[in-house]
């Protein structure tokens, strides 16, 4: 294993293309195939699903993409104790989410950090729940933005709250639900559902979706890993499901009914300490300026 292996796994990983990622590495798409080959054969499992139309990680994938991106980082670190000592001092941050889409709500916060300190470095990191709680407590991460978990959840640090965001009910558009303006829980119970699959979603909406399992057969549901997942399966008409409004795109093949009852779910970031953590600090305050405008 090599770190070129690391690096063309995780690009793929990233795009789920090996032309973009070969593009991306500035080497040519054979030589990026042959990479990831020779790195699954040495894991001795297969990392990608491949077919003539789709790239996707298998399980095996999922799981190693956590352990390449630290192999990548501790490579990285090592490389730089080597580089120029006059070299300009870099400032890292490092925020861990549980969602892609989570990485979108971002570009404003750095952006307005980057002013303020022209030295940032920041790390983004994409984990599952309980992996990333892990990480605040063992300080692998500066602070975990996402949706609050339950009080139940033993999380370390401190929350801050920023917006509320209603959950709803999303479907396409030539769904007959879309034609409410509201929607109850019970009327949902003959649509099949795509549900998140337990720990890769906030508690209060895998909670909510449960709600919704009673009375339908297991053939009517589809489980999904992620927002973004969920919504690929919405789009090809194979059920509805209830998401934050937060973490929807602008899209015209999508309806977001209300529902009746007010479930809403908070949004905000875990943190430690801010004593002594000026870029932590600096972060709350944009994330503030930028999530309540």
């Amino acid at each position: 294993m090599n770190t070129f292996q690391i690096d063309c796994f995780i690009r793929v990983a990233e795009t789920l293309n090996f032309a973009r990622a070969a593009e991306r590495l500035n080497v040519t798409q054979p030589a990026v195939t042959h990479q990831i080959r020779s790195l699954e054969e040495e894991l001795g499992v297969k990392l990608f699903r491949r077919t003539t139309r789709i790239v996707e990680l298998t399980q095996e994938g999922i799981l190693f993409l956590e352990d390449a991106r630290n192999i990548a980082a501790i490579s990285l670190r090592a490389k730089k104790r080597f580089e120029n000592p006059e070299s300009r001092e870099i400032q890292p941050f490092s925020i861990g989410c549980h969602s892609y889409t989570h990485l979108f709500l971002l570009s404003d916060v750095l952006r307005q950090m980057a002013l303020e300190t022209p030295t940032l470095h920041p790390r983004l990191r994409v984990v599952t729940f309980p992996h990333l709680y892990r990480l605040l407590e063992e300080e692998e991460v500066d602070a975990i933005v996402g949706f609050q978990e339950a009080n139940t959840q033993k999380i370390p640090g401190t929350y801050r709250e920023f917006i509320k965001s209603p959950i709803v009910c999303v479907c396409p558009k030539d769904h007959p639900l879309a034609a409410h303006t509201q929607l109850s829980l019970s009327d949902l119970r003959k649509t099949p559902l795509i549900l998140s699959v337990p720990g890769m979603a906030p508690g209060p909406v895998f909670q909510l979706q449960s709600r919704c399992m009673e009375g339908h057969p297991f053939s009517d549901f589809h489980f999904a890993e992620s927002p973004e997942s969920a919504i690929v399966l919405i789009k090809a008409g194979l059920g509805i499901s209830l998401l934050p409004d937060l973490l929807l795109p602008a899209d015209p093949h999508l309806a977001r009914i209300p529902l009746k009852e007010d479930f809403s779910i908070s949004f905000g970031v875990y943190h430690k300490s801010i004593q002594g953590r000026p870029l932590l600090k600096s972060f709350l305050d944009a994330m503030e300026n930028v999530l309540q405008e």
